[in-house]
């Protein structure tokens, strides 16, 4: 039976008079996997220091579990550069007592591949986040807190991950931007929007369809409350009726609704994405033939020909540490490959979205790192003020002004992505883009891809950023052999070969993506799990269609009721869930929250027969 571990009660944190916890109520159970979403700056990571005792809010009351254990990994771990790995994960066994930690860790070494002797001090940033994850593990807490964790790691750490998490007996509250990772991992979604926190039940594609009609249910609300307030505001003013009237409490009313309107914290606006396309690029923009690389005995590329054209988005995939970033220089003609031959096209303007920020100057203020020596931006053929500009993208005037070296990680992704987006290109290449973007901006960053009429190079482990943004994939298959691939990941997951494995294949199991790729694979060649299955489809695509008929009068009613019907259904769950997002409910009335999701679900049901039943009639009604 889940327990009650942490419970907040009108919990408020601000930083100056930004206030990042206002008046918020959270409940978190045993059984949970919650997905922490909101946007940069919306304060996710301090909320995670509250929940772990980091930090003390401000004011509100926090109950927790009596001996309650909780294990943080933070977006960029800190991790003790002369320590082994090995020593990392099992810290100091005496201190603890826990005699069967170090067995636990030398099964975590074998599981993830790690090199138990290895120095913290020489890993790569993925192997840094393993090991951080690793320890965590280890600890078996009671909520495991993850700020961030798929950061660095490639699609067989996240698809590792993703299965632990799935197996976890502890809660789990996580940040991330990746949205197929918050589908396949979490039960349920809290967003922090202007200091509130709001609950969803389910994953995150439940989230955005319960987020729509919530925010719909939100918006007639205020337009309800803005008319009450406009006819209240235009009797005040009528003044001498006001005052012959002595309507007191009429007055008083309106001063609240004054208060109650001035306390209602608007929506912040939403980053606003354009893009300085430069010069037409030729058709051609690089052409391999032949190409090899490698450093030392590692081969890097081994053979590869291939043909980039303008418009062409081209999703480089693979482990980390195969040469990925190595193959962007070699198509750009930056680096000259040991064999073969690069052609290049002409007049290319090559913009780059540097995974690690290392181009930022730290010392150099946001406004002069967009438009050094200038207050003017030019977008195409629109000139905008740097002001205005940096306003697109969630810097208010005051934060112009700051250093980059003050400028949080979503900060310095967004400014990363002004300044790029100010320069003229018409070939963009992009490495690690979505780490540290909100959701709200990877949609937005998305539609810009789509639409930019130059070439794009796309290194990324975000999933669903590949399928929504490339049309061609260069894929590592080991050893030097890069294969090429028409369309985004789940494209590639159903054509690869046998995956690239990086990761001990005696520990592994099968994979989540293996399995997907296995069951795409059958699909394509029409084979079937059930044979039964495959001879119940036969039989069912045999049966000869029904012969279409006139309505009968009964139908035509039933036919002409059903849009009132499916607006009475969908108003009885815009209700339920506008319950659930309350978040005092999981406090107060635990046992109301299966209940409201078993109506939930029943009332999808009816919803799902409604709409087959419509569709039968309608398609009867047309003959």
């Amino acid at each position: 039976m889940a327990v009650n571990l942490i419970t907040l009660t009108d919990v408020q944190l601000a930083y100056g008079h930004h206030p990042l916890l206002d008046h918020a109520d959270l409940t978190v159970q045993s059984d949970e996997r919650i997905g922490l979403i909101g946007r940069n700056g919306a304060g996710k990571s301090s909320l995670l220091k509250v929940l772990d005792e980091r930090t003390a809010p401000d004011d509100g009351d926090i109950k927790r579990l009596g001996g309650l254990r909780v294990a943080t990994v933070e977006q960029e771990p800190m991790l003790d550069e002369t320590a082994t790995v090995f020593e990392t994960l099992c810290g100091d066994v005496n201190e603890s007592e826990d005699w069967a930690r170090p067995a636990r860790v030398q099964a975590l070494i074998d599981e993830l591949g790690l090199d138990g002797d290895a120095s913290i001090a020489g890993l790569s940033g993925g192997t840094r986040k393993r090991v951080a994850l690793a320890r965590a593990l280890a600890d078996e807490p009671d909520l495991l807190l993850l700020d961030e964790p798929t950061n660095h790691l490639d699609f067989i750490g996240i698809a590792w991950l993703e299965k632990r998490l799935l197996a976890a007996q502890c809660a789990v509250i996580l940040i991330t931007h990746d949205r197929r990772f918050l589908d396949v991992v979490t039960t349920r979604i809290i967003e922090l929007d202007r200091g509130r926190l709001f609950s969803f039940p389910g994953n995150f594609s439940d989230w955005q369809r319960r987020k729509a009609e919530w925010l719909q249910a939100e918006q007639q609300q205020n337009a309800k409350f803005d008319k009450v307030l406009a006819q209240e505001e235009a009797w005040i003013r009528k003044g001498v009726e006001a005052r012959r009237t002595r309507n007191e409490g009429r007055v008083r009313r309106l001063e609240a609704l004054r208060r109650e309107r001035a306390a209602r914290r608007e929506r912040v606006g939403n980053v606003s994405l354009a893009i300085a396309e430069g010069k037409r690029s030729g058709k051609l923009v690089a052409e391999l033939t032949g190409v090899s690389h490698a450093f030392g005995e590692r081969i890097i590329v081994r053979d590869l020909s291939t043909t980039i054209l303008r418009q062409d988005r081209i999703g480089l995939i693979g482990p980390n540490g195969v040469g990925k970033t190595t193959l962007l220089k070699i198509i750009l003609g930056e680096l000259a490959p040991d064999q073969g031959q690069v052609r290049l096209g002409v007049n290319l303007t090559v913009g780059y979205f540097d995974q690690m920020r290392s181009k930022l100057e730290e010392h150099v203020t946001v406004a002069d790192t967009i438009s050094p020596g200038s207050e003017w931006v030019e977008i195409g053929e629109q000139r905008k003020h740097i002001m205005s500009y940096l306003e697109d993208f969630l810097f208010s005037p005051a934060r112009a002004h700051s250093p980059v070296s003050s400028l949080s990680g979503g900060e310095r992704a967004r400014l990363v992505l002004a300044r790029l987006f100010a320069r003229p290109t018409n070939v963009l290449v992009m490495d690690e883009p979505t780490n540290d973007l909100d959701i709200e901006t990877l949609e937005l960053l998305e539609t810009l891809l789509q639409d930019y009429q130059g070439t794009v190079l796309l290194v990324s482990h975000d999933r669903e950023f590949l399928n929504n943004v490339v049309t061609q994939t260069l894929a590592f298959e080991g050893d030097g052999h890069w294969g090429e691939y028409v369309g985004g990941y789940d494209e590639w997951l159903a054509q690869r070969p046998e995956p690239v494995a990086s990761l001990p294949p005696r520990k592994q199991g099968p994979s989540a993506e293996g399995q997907a790729s296995a069951d795409d694979a059958a699909a394509a060649d029409g084979r079937s799990k059930d044979p039964a299955t495959s001879q119940a489809s036969v039989r069912e695509a045999k049966k000869k269609p029904a012969r279409p008929g006139r309505l009968a009068s009964w139908e035509q009613k039933e036919l002409e009721e059903m849009p009132d019907a499916i607006a009475a259904i969908e108003g009885q769950q815009a209700e339920l869930a506008a319950r659930l997002a309350d978040g005092s409910l999981y406090r107060d009335a635990p046992d109301q929250v299966e209940d409201i999701n078993r109506q939930l679900q029943e009332l999808e049901d009816k919803l799902a027969t409604l709409f087959e039943r419509w569709e039968t009639l309608e398609s009867k009604q047309a003959g």
